[in-house]
């Protein structure tokens, strides 16, 4: 069915930036899943296999890089494409991400609405 909803998860440890990115996804007609840090993260991502992960580098309990390691790991998690966003806007931690860890796609904060819907379009249809 072709007008059905693509599901996000983002995984970020700060509930602002959550509230932020659901409020402009699901104004661009996207179902959402908000998680607080990569534990409760991962677990959404297991238990909701969504269309497209959302994910903050930065978080105290299980960081980004781990929550995507195991992604990958798991044959399930594994063809889920990954955008990271992060305050990490040095361009060797883009390389490293885009380059080296092979995410889809790699958003520094602060970031626009549009940039974020513009990745998550291309990344998506990419996957149609």
């Amino acid at each position: 069915m072709p007008d059905e909803k693509k599901l996000i998860v983002c995984i970020e440890d700060e509930p602002e930036m959550i509230d932020l990115v659901k409020l402009i996804l699901r104004r661009a007609g996207f179902d959402f899943v908000g998680a607080v840090g990569g534990r409760e993260g991962l677990e959404a991502v297991r238990r909701f296999r969504p269309d497209l992960v959302l994910l903050d580098l930065m978080m105290p309990d299980v960081d980004g890089w781990d929550v995507y390691r195991q992604m990958k790991s798991e044959q399930e998690l594994s063809s889920i494409p990954v955008i990271v966003i992060t305050a990490k806007a040095q361009s060797i931690d883009r390389v490293l991400g885009l380059h080296i860890a092979r995410v889809d796609d790699y958003i520094t904060k602060p970031f626009g609405p549009q940039e974020l819907l513009t990745s998550v379009d291309n990344i998506l249809s990419a996957q149609d």
